[in-house]
């Protein structure tokens, strides 16, 4: 089973498609899935941009999407 997470973006390179998002909850840090911009109406992201995502099988985050508007404040703040 997959479960949506909402978190924000700690890091993006568009050259590579490598980034990082850390979870809301609990501040975990997962890298995204090579697809994880596959299907979705993001082309680009940057640091600090808060969206939803899930974990894939290997705990990779992927299928991203706009997060949430009514919390934009830091994770743990």
């Amino acid at each position: 089973m997959f479960l949506d997470v909402q978190g924000v973006i700690k890091a993006f390179d568009p050259s590579s498609g490598d980034g990082v998002v850390i979870r809301d909850t609990d501040l975990s840090e997962f890298n995204l899935a090579p697809d994880a911009l596959e299907g979705s109406l993001f082309r680009m992201l940057r640091q600090g941009q808060r969206v939803l995502f899930t974990l894939d099988s290997s705990g990779a985050a992927t299928k991203l999407r706009f997060g949430s508007e009514r919390d934009m404040e830091t994770p743990g703040a």
